[in-house]
């Protein structure tokens, strides 16, 4: 079956992820961003994106103090209930650079905040993020083109922005050496990923792995066009009725964390759901799970080893489903690679209609 999976962009752009991350890791100037960053004395560090570029900024936000995720679909919405005179380091994710969020964002940022300074994480080096000036400071880091993935569902996109947002976000490191080892990790885990297609999934955590649970289901649901219908949710917060949504032989992964006592919710809940859902396949994944993925270096920079999990899934689900893997939607015009078809407004006046 790998060798007819190989005929798709996504399941060649997931395994490509450790190579990625070695070159990466190696070329960074982690050293002169940084001290960008720090010169831009900025209020709060803002992470923007849509979609799973806005769940990059969900995972590090919760867990690097002093920054905050603000999803551009709501800043774009809304934008004079954000921008109300701070001054904040704008960090904008975006695998094309070209969506309309990402577009809103900066017209938002130039009506309301022009002095606001920005950094922007892309995979595309002719996209709006890398091309387009800005009337205050801004730095752009264009990833490898090789991470501009052709495929729907952004896979080596996702993880190669979030690990780099890590690296100039999260506590100092050595750089090189941390992506390399988070590489070797995941050459040895890519193997042993792949389960049964399941009627519906869910994908549980907690802190940082909430969000990569939320990023999990979104890839099976966008993979499998719809027909795997996946939820997420923290561990504390599964229990609170979203529960009711498992059934027959639902697959349930729950990311565990190593810290204390967060380690304990986790497994509780594996052991719980165990035995009222002996139908269910409960698989825990973590620090001495039944895939066991130690995590050094914290759970945000463990996220996307656990991520890689749903995208090998969800690829193989698809393929089950005689889907397009790289396109699951083609033919139904619903959804498209890159978000396009909304209209932007202006920035308003701020005031209840």
């Amino acid at each position: 079956m790998t060798d007819s999976l190989n005929t798709w962009a996504t399941w060649r752009e997931i395994h490509q992820q450790p190579a990625v991350w070695r070159a990466w890791g190696a070329a960074l100037d982690v050293a002169g961003l940084r001290a960008w960053i720090a010169e831009q004395a900025a209020d709060e560090i803002w992470f923007c994106g849509a979609g799973t570029s806005a769940y990059i900024g969900d995972i590090i936000a919760a867990a690097v103090p002093g920054t905050r995720s603000v999803p551009s679909t709501d800043l774009v919405a809304n934008p004079r209930a954000f921008l109300t005179g701070n001054r904040p380091l704008v960090v904008s994710f975006g695998r094309s650079g070209n969506s309309t969020e990402s577009l809103g964002t900066l017209d938002a940022l130039d009506a309301l905040a022009p002095d606001a300074p920005r950094l922007h994480i892309t995979c595309n080096p002719d996209g709006a993020l890398a091309t387009r000036a800005a009337p205050g400071p801004l730095k752009v880091i264009n990833l490898p083109e090789v991470t501009h993935d052709a495929g729907f569902a952004m896979t080596s996109s996702f993880s190669t922005m979030l690990l780099t947002a890590l690296a100039l976000f999260d506590a100092p490191c050595d750089v090189p050496a941390r992506f390399d080892a988070l590489a070797d990790q995941l050459d040895a885990l890519l193997p042993q990923f792949g389960t049964p297609r399941p009627e519906r999934a869910v994908y549980v955590g907690s802190g940082p792995l909430t969000y990569a649970a939320r990023e999990a289901a979104l890839k099976v649901m966008e993979l499998t066009a719809g027909q795997t219908p996946a939820l997420w949710d923290s561990s504390l917060g599964f229990r609170h009725g979203p529960k009711s949504f498992v059934r027959g032989e639902t697959a349930i992964t729950v990311f565990s964390s190593p810290q204390s006592p967060t380690r304990a919710y986790d497994t509780d809940l594996v052991a719980e759901l165990r035995a009222q859902f002996p139908e269910a396949r409960v698989t825990e994944i973590g620090p001495d799970g039944d895939i066991d993925i130690p995590m050094p270096f914290g759970t945000a920079w463990a996220a996307p080893l656990c991520i890689a999990a749903a995208q090998i899934d969800g690829v193989k689900w698809a393929a089950d489903l005689s889907l397009n893997v790289d396109d699951p939607f083609t033919g139904q015009g619903t959804l498209s690679r890159v978000v396009a078809g909304v209209t932007l407004h202006g920035v308003g006046d701020g005031a209840d209609a």
